[in-house]
């Protein structure tokens, strides 16, 4: 790819005539003073994030930018892939250096895009760098940058202090050992870090032969011998269990859509076989094992006292010309539209109807849901805990400022912004966490909006209690880690 670095000429001091400053985003004075006054040194509860455990538990430290911020980034992947970069500079074989000075290339072009604001706010909060990212000063950038990472200050756990994180939740498989939770733990780390049990294999039969090999590795894991259906129910209470006594309070989910089937509408003994027989199940069959097995999982989480997340609407491994040559999870995937309400609707009134409805988090990736979900969430609040069922925050391709308003302005319509849990990275990168930051900005904004436009009071006490309500005490009392 050829850029005519002479068109970057003007680069690098944007910052010095007002970009990032200490009012980003904050568009009016009672903005400046919720987020400056109130919510600014918040911690953070980061209750939904794809970080290695290991990472923290052992407190490693990152040879350079490229390895920390980088590596498993499929947001800025699809950004170089787009200006036509070459795979040897994304997940190929070229230096680390090779890697960020491509990446560093990109940056200019990604404007309006969130990759602009967050690569500018992550370098300034975590590495005190105010210039502008391009070409002509990578080099530099990746110097001071690496540098600062092989110092302690700026080790993983370093890191999350620096950024006042609280509350890390890992995203853990039901087989997994939770041993760096447990070494966390044991060595009084400054965080709490704890699990999420998320499994989403236990259910995901297409391919028989790979449900086979997992469900050997759960009944490693469970010690239970998994010959029928109800083995498979047992194994996953197992791992419950041994979750809880490890910390763990949250469930995820990843799902296109959630199905409702009347239970018994197919034998699940039979279905079970059919897979252990290592015979292919037909569409309708697929969904209702799907089903049956979440509708076990969703009545283990309540009797747990457990908060369950449903992440709906993410079209996955769209490439699959890419899905061979890289696997999954590298920048392939898209929103889908699938039909939501109706299914999800009648799948939550079924754990409502039984007392078996738990703590209830609804994220959706296509904003033509935003209103289905803001109005759903008042379906089944019942009074019996405040904010019970939840719209979360703005997901994935909507992790940005026009999908976060929007999310907030749903939510608002439609239901209590007051009882809102706030953001998540929901990332794999240690430098995400200026999210938080962007988030309460645009939050902060929307309400110094509403007081400037006269539809708010100019109540500063009690606006600034809502915000950080939002910000970080909700998550606290939700969760109640």
């Amino acid at each position: 790819m050829n850029i005519d670095s002479n068109k970057l000429s003007n680069r690098l001091h944007y910052s010095k005539r007002g970009f990032i400053t200490e009012n980003f985003l904050l568009q009016n004075e009672f903005a400046k003073k919720l987020y400056h006054d109130i919510v600014k040194d918040l911690p953070i509860i980061d209750y939904h994030c794809h970080l290695s455990p290991r990472n923290i538990a052992n407190d490693i430290q990152f040879q350079d930018c490229t390895e920390a911020w980088l590596v498993g980034d499929h947001y800025k992947w699809r950004a170089m892939r787009t200006l036509g970069i070459n795979e040897k500079y994304i997940t190929g074989g070229a230096t680390n250096e090779e890697k960020f000075l491509k990446w560093a290339e990109t940056v200019p072009y990604t404007l309006r895009n969130p990759l602009y604001h967050w690569t500018h706010l992550e370098l300034k909060r975590h590495f005190e760098i105010n210039d502008l990212l391009s070409s002509e000063n990578a080099k530099a950038v990746f110097e001071k940058s690496s540098e600062m990472l092989r110092q302690k200050s700026h080790s993983t756990q370093g890191i999350l202090s620096l950024m006042n994180v609280e509350v890390v939740c890992t995203t853990d498989d039901p087989t997994d050992s939770l041993i760096h939770h447990q070494e966390a733990y044991k060595n009084h780390i400054a965080l709490t870090l704890l699990p999420t049990f998320r499994p989403d294999k236990a259910y995901t039969i297409h391919h028989p032969e790979e449900y086979l090999k997992y469900l050997e590795t759960l009944s490693e894991a469970s010690g239970i011998e998994i010959l029928q259906y109800q083995d498979l129910i047992d194994a996953l209470n197992d791992r419950i269990v041994y979750f809880h006594k490890h910390g763990c309070r949250l469930s995820d989910h990843g799902l296109e859509q959630l199905f409702f089937f009347e239970p018994g509408t197919y034998d699940i003994e039979t279905l079970f076989q059919k897979l252990k027989s290592k015979k292919e199940l037909t569409p309708e069959e697929i969904n209702y094992f799907k089903f049956e097995t979440l509708w076990h999982l969703c009545k283990m989480y309540h009797a747990q006292g457990w908060v369950q997340q449903f992440h709906l609407g993410a079209l996955r491994n769209t490439n699959q010309r890419m899905l061979t040559k890289l696997g999954p999870d590298t920048g392939f995937d898209s929103i889908g539209d699938f039909s939501q309400a109706v299914s999800l609707s009648k799948f939550l009134n079924l754990l409502d109807s039984r007392d078996q409805l738990t703590k209830t988090i609804l994220y959706n990736l296509n904003p033509a849901d935003n209103e289905v979900m803001a109005t759903m969430i008042g379906n089944f609040n019942d009074g019996s805990i405040k904010g019970k069922i939840q719209f979360g925050s703005a997901w994935w391709f909507l992790d940005q400022k026009d999908g976060m308003e929007k999310q907030i302005n749903s939510l608002s319509n439609l239901g209590l912004l007051s009882c809102f849990i706030g953001m998540l990275t929901d990332s794999r990168s240690f430098l995400s966490f200026p999210r938080h930051e962007y988030f309460r900005r645009i939050l902060c904004n929307l309400i110094g909006a509403d007081v400037a436009n006269g539809e708010l009071p100019a109540d500063e006490k009690w606006l600034g209690k809502i915000a950080s309500d939002i910000c970080y005490h909700n998550a606290k009392e939700y969760f109640g880690f």
